[in-house]
């Protein structure tokens, strides 16, 4: 038989084709996908704020000196118990003492001087008295008359002018026994000192403004909690919500409070806006100190035996290509959202109905961060949500567990 070199080019040809083909079916061949569900089941739903805080007293009072000086005794330490009025400290006074003698002084000089002026005053109404009888008799001039009179206008302004540096030296010695007495500090308010920051001996200097020697806390029976809450958060939050915190001095105990105000200065600290909600906390038991942070939870509103889904099932968006159809709009009402929470939104759920999910639209409410309240939709206890999906490629090699996908 004899060879054509042409029919074995066509066979070599088909034969390369083939090939082809086989290799573009085995790379483009649809995966098989598995997907990992979670079932709807109804729940009840408690919806949290949580923010961290600081404790204090409610009032808090820093107790300094008025006057610079050196500190000569303390009469106060930590955690004493003081009274309004009582004697905390004391500076110096000699400095102060001798100011106030020279300021004495010179009252008292100032005084005499206007005993001289009055005298001299005197003095000069009688000479003018004489000048002018004279001066009636032809015995004196006009010009005498007149020299007598300005000495009593004269003597009258000295009087005026004594009287003048008499009030002020007066009030230097005021001043210079106002300064004496802040020498002594005393407590402006019935409390307990929680901090001290001078000892004797230290000098103290009050030139632009009063250096603290004493904290005061007035009554640490009653606290409050100064929380900061994220803006995200603080409208949901109410005057008179009931709050609770723990501390890590007793993590197994749990503290109650009520929120008393929602202060509207805002603070931000890189880039992050917080707003703090003051919480006033009963503290007979002298439990809880200032300083110590707060780890608060302030529960907003909660839903008893309603369907929920998880939260992974709202997140859930199916790998391209593979996504079905979506479904008809919601059919069903199931409720509807409460005060004070969330204004229901829309989502899309993919439900397993058959061997294939569905897409299904439903309106969520309220969500505690794991569930999901589902509003209404067509959704029914049971059925089962996908929270994950897998595709295994033919032209991988079977080695290792398949990629699961999930949106976040």
């Amino acid at each position: 038989m004899k060879f054509r070199p042409g029919l074995l080019a066509l066979v070599i040809g088909l034969g390369a084709a083939g090939v082809g083909v086989w290799q573009y079916r085995l790379h483009h061949k649809t995966p098989e996908v598995t997907y990992r569900t979670a079932p709807v089941e109804r729940r009840n739903i408690v919806a949290r704020v949580t923010a961290s805080g600081t404790l204090s007293a409610i009032v808090t009072v820093q107790v300094g000196t008025q006057v610079s000086g050196r500190i000569q005794k303390l009469f106060a330490d930590f955690n004493s118990q003081v009274t309004q009025g009582q004697l905390v400290a004391k500076s110096d006074p000699a400095l102060f003492e001798a100011s106030v003698q020279q300021a004495q002084a010179n009252y008292l000089s100032a005084k005499a001087g206007v005993a001289t002026a009055e005298a001299s005053a005197l003095a000069a109404d009688k000479q003018y008295a004489r000048t002018k009888a004279l001066h009636e008799q032809n015995l004196a001039s006009q010009a005498d008359l007149d020299t007598a009179e300005a000495q009593v206008a004269t003597s009258h302004s000295a009087i005026d002018a004594a009287k003048a540096s008499l009030a002020q030296s007066l009030a230097s010695l005021h001043q210079a026994q106002v300064n004496l007495s802040y020498t002594n500090i005393v407590s402006p308010i019935d409390g307990v000192v929680i901090s001290r920051t001078v000892d004797v001996g230290q000098t103290v200097a009050a030139s632009l403004s009063a250096p603290t020697i004493f904290t005061i806390a007035q009554d640490l029976t009653k606290m409050q909690v100064d929380t900061n809450v994220a803006e995200g958060d603080v409208g949901r939050l109410e005057v008179g919500m009931r709050a609770s915190f723990s501390v890590d001095s007793f993590p197994g105990r749990r503290f109650v409070g009520k929120i008393r105000q929602i202060r509207n200065s805002a603070t931000t600290l890189q880039n992050v806006v917080t707003y703090d909600a003051v919480i006033d906390v009963d503290n007979t038991d002298l439990k809880l100190r200032p300083g110590m942070t707060a780890n608060v939870t302030v529960i907003y509103a909660e839903r008893s035996k309603v369907l929920a889904v998880s939260n992974a099932a709202l997140r859930f968006r199916p790998p391209p290509g593979l996504a079905p159809a979506a479904s008809a709009e919601p059919r069903h009402n199931r409720g509807r959202a409460g005060a004070g929470t969330d204004a229901p939104e829309a989502h899309a759920l993919w439900v397993m109905r058959g061997p294939t999910p569905q897409s299904v639209s439903v309106h969520t409410g309220l969500t505690d961060g794991t569930v999901t309240e589902v509003v209404d939709g067509d959704l029914n206890e049971g059925d089962a949500v996908v929270i994950e999906s897998s595709a295994a490629d033919a032209a991988s090699p079977p080695t290792g567990a398949p990629s699961f996908r999930r949106l976040f």
